[in-house]
């Protein structure tokens, strides 16, 4: 009975100590999202056919707001306004790097 008993212990004690470090790691290497993607997806149809060559449109948000796609235009669904409207957000909006896009719409 006593070897079960400090068997329980030596697992909580184990189980306590590996969550307090992923709870520190978590802190420590936590990576603050752009939020330049929520907003271009939000403007996005939202459709997510994959005509655009992602995995939906969060796909092609991502690939816009990281500079691998600079033409709002690889989105076939999306209106005319609607590149526009995204290309504008995007030039005049700067990243965490302080940085703004090169997009077109067209």
């Amino acid at each position: 009975m006593e070897a079960i008993l400090t068997a329980m212990i030596m697992m909580l004690a184990v189980g306590g100590l590996l969550g307090a470090l992923l709870g520190i790691a978590g802190v420590l290497f936590y990576v603050k999202p752009d939020e330049r993607v929520e907003k271009v997806l939000a403007m996005l149809p939202g459709y997510n056919c994959g005509a655009c060559g992602y995995p939906g449109c969060a796909g092609l948000a991502d690939a816009l707001v990281e500079g691998k796609v600079t033409k709002v235009s690889a989105c076939k669904p999306s209106s005319a306004q609607q590149r526009v409207d995204i290309a504008n957000y995007l030039v005049e909006t700067p990243g965490p790097d302080g940085k703004v896009l090169p997009v077109v719409p067209q």
